[in-house]
């Protein structure tokens, strides 16, 4: 059978509807995947913007183009819209889209669960980014290190803002995750075996694995967090007997693995595109299926090397740091098969191939940028410096952005049925390799000579010009080559829809239908033989069993349910923000007020309240074991027991440890608890960046 089937169903399936009420109301995977897609590139670009900003304002000593709050409002929302916004539902896009199509399916395994958690993560990012409108952008950094981000040292609701935004994020990706898994597990075309997926599959697995085994841990902190800030409970406060190194944990051991949800699908999509275009198949398929696997699950157990200048101990760091190197063998077994499957192959440079030749190179420079910072020693030095905003930008720029290019090129024709203009996207590729690493290659130099992150402005003395002016130069470089992009994106829809179902000649089965898919997908189910189903078609005369449609095919029907879904857990999240609110302004207008007296609207937030501390006394709304009316208006001084010392008042202060980045050092760390705060903060060992500048606060960034 030709590998150009016919566009129609054969009367077995309706034609997909058109209109703003069918995007509304899809559970088509392939439609919500579209949506994925473009509202990730309309993030992208509000983090692009941010980013210029940022920039911008460190173009030359003293700048004042923003002020210092504004510019932690920008890094933060910057790191926090790339990661969760950008990359992360770009990814998305393509599990949605191509993942289907590759194992032979229909659908996904629950496709109004799909759509239900699109619509959350839209709600996400728009609650995420709402505090821009309310005057209260998230300031703490997109790592929130405790106790920083508690009550005490942010009052205002931003990180409110940035708490429930991430809450109602992580939701939607359990929910992604849980039906990709089923999915893939259960729905593969028959004869396709777990060896004979294709690799991105094989990655999109392992993706979904590191979402559902790492967000439940962020979730935790995040609650935790929330309650420390809307209730006043003391997870993260030293004053009460928390510790701040409790958030660091939770967030890194969640933030490591998240760093591999983000480049995994881009080695996927490498792993497809450079067998396709070498005309060969990927050399050593199994070591890269298993070295992702191995990734995936040492990525466990890495997270405290963000922590090394937090004194953690010898055992630790050592036991770190070997992980850390052991973590680099698997990556370094991927490079080396992506080079063997060029070497001696039929290349030919579309601008797909040059996107994941480059993503070759920029990753390999980050990542032996990361391996040097498995020598704690290293780590010491170069720690908090621009030396890792270089790193993590190859990594996740240079790595996940640019082999997300190279899909969005290659997979283009057949989401779309159009080609995308070769001579622009050749123009794209060089215009954002080159301003790529114009704009992060100098900030290896700057961290070395001692620049400190998060500084929104530095001294002419400090003798770090050149090296600014040269990097922001590179970074107002990038959004030429994107509008490049985007202009070829526009051409090419006013093109007709010419591309054929296997425009690129290539091996796994979405090439096998026609482009851009019907909505059923396959008319047959096709029975699958080896890894490269259709080569096997076309060049080894196996047949893939398609030449019968199927008398009966089932579509799930449109629904507005996923959406109202959505909406509901997404108001539900919101009851944060508006006692965040409530707290802000009560505060404001009594200075000395604390989280526990300030009242609450609702008994069950209430109820909530009076379980994080025993009082001696029924007295204020925050802490009385019997909610009554009279307990609500009835002022009295109460005390909470803090363990076996003596009756403390509840709301104590926090003492803030000014270091060399203001609000964004970790400060003191909690001694055992003995009944009592010990308010001594833990000193600060010297950390010098070869001399330039003074000790460095003890936290991770």
């Amino acid at each position: 059978m030709s590998a150009n089937l016919p566009a129609t169903a054969h009367g077995h399936a309706a034609p997909a509807e058109t209109g703003l009420w069918s995007w509304i109301t899809t559970v088509d995977h392939k439609r919500i995947g579209v949506l994925y897609g473009v509202s990730a590139f309309i993030f992208f670009l509000l983090g692009g913007v941010e980013a210029l900003i940022i920039r911008a304002q460190l173009v030359r000593p003293q700048m004042g183009l923003v002020s210092a709050q504004f510019f932690n409002a920008l890094f933060t929302m910057h790191a926090t819209t790339m990661v969760f916004l950008a990359i992360m539902p770009l990814s998305a896009a393509f599990f949605n889209y191509v993942t289907p199509l590759m194992i032979g399916a229909r659908d996904v395994a629950f496709p109004r669960l799909n759509a239900f958690s699109y619509w959350l993560f839209l709600l996400g990012g728009i609650v995420v980014n709402l505090g821009f409108v309310t005057g209260f952008p998230p300031d703490g950094g997109w790592f929130a290190y405790a106790s920083l981000s508690e009550r005490q040292f942010s009052v205002s609701p931003a990180m409110d803002y940035w708490v429930v935004g991430l809450l109602i994020l992580g939701t939607a990706s359990l929910a992604a995750g849980v039906n990709f898994i089923v999915t893939i597990l259960n729905m593969r075309a028959p004869g396709m075996t777990m060896m004979k997926m294709p690799v991105f599959v094989w990655m999109t697995l392992v993706v979904q694995f590191l979402v559902v085994l790492s967000f439940p841990i962020i979730t935790v902190g995040l609650i935790e967090l929330a309650f420390d800030r809307v209730i006043g409970t003391s997870f993260f406060l030293p004053a009460h007997g928390g510790d701040p190194l409790l958030w660091q944990h939770l967030f890194w051991l969640f933030g490591h693995p998240e760093v591999y949800i983000l480049i995994l699908p881009a080695m996927g999509i490498v792993s497809e595109v450079l067998p396709t275009f070498s005309k060969k198949p990927l050399f050593g398929a199994p070591f890269v299926i298993f070295s992702g696997i191995l990734i995936g699950f040492l990525g466990f157990g890495v997270w405290s090397h963000h922590m090394f200048t937090t004194g953690l101990g010898p055992i630790a760091d050592s036991a770190f740091s070997a992980t850390t190197m052991l973590i680099g063998v698997p990556t370094g077994v991927k490079i080396f098969n992506w080079i063997g499957t060029l070497w001696g192959g039929r290349i030919r440079f579309t601008t797909a191939m040059l996107f994941a030749v480059g993503f070759i190179g920029l990753f390999t420079i980050g990542g032996l940028s990361g391996i040097m910072h498995a020598s704690p020693i290293i780590d010491l030095q170069q720690q908090d410096s621009y030396f890792v905003v270089a790193h993590i930008h190859y990594v996740l720029f240079g790595g996940a952005i640019m082999g997300l290019f190279s899909g969005i090129y290659y997979w283009w024709p057949k989401m779309t049925g159009r080609f995308l203009d070769e001579r622009l996207g050749v123009a794209h590729f060089l215009l954002q390799f080159l301003a790529m690493n114009i704009a992060f290659f100098p900030m290896h130099y700057l961290g070395v000579d001692g620049m400190p992150r998060r500084v929104f402005t530095y001294d002419d003395v400090d003798g770090w010009n050149l090296w600014n002016l040269v990097s922001t130069v590179g970074a107002w470089m990038l959004p030429i080559g994107l509008l490049i992009f985007i202009y070829n994106v526009w051409a090419s829809s006013k093109k007709p829809a010419t591309a054929p179902a296997d425009p690129w000649d290539g091996a796994t089965l979405e090439w096998a239908i026609p482009s851009p898919p019907p909505a059923h997908n396959f008319d047959a189910v096709p029975t699958v033989h080896s890894d490269r189903p259709l080569w096997d078609q076309k060049y080894g005369g196996v047949s893939l069993g398609m030449d019968k449609p199927d008398a009966h095919i089932h579509l799930p029907p449109p629904s507005f349910r996923p959406l109202l879904a959505a909406i509901g857990v997404s108001t539900v999240f919101c009851a944060v923000l508006i006692r965040g609110h409530h707290i802000y302004e009560h505060m404001m207008d009594n200075p000395g007020a604390t989280i526990q007296s300030i009242p609450f609207s609702d008994g069950t937030l209430a109820t909530l309240a009076s379980a994080s501390c025993s009082c001696s006394t029924a007295s204020s709304p925050g802490c009385s074991s019997r909610w009554s009316e009279r307990a609500r208006t009835a002022p009295r001084r109460r005390s909470c027991s803090w363990g076996a010392g003596a009756p403390r008042p509840c709301g104590g202060r926090a003492r803030k440890r000014p270091g060399l980045l203001g609000r964004f050092s970790t400060g003191s760390r909690a001694r055992p608890f003995t009944g009592r705060p010990d308010p001594t903060p833990r000193k600060s060992r010297p950390l010098p960046i070869l001399g330039r500048i003074g000790p460095l606060p003890l936290d991770r960034a």
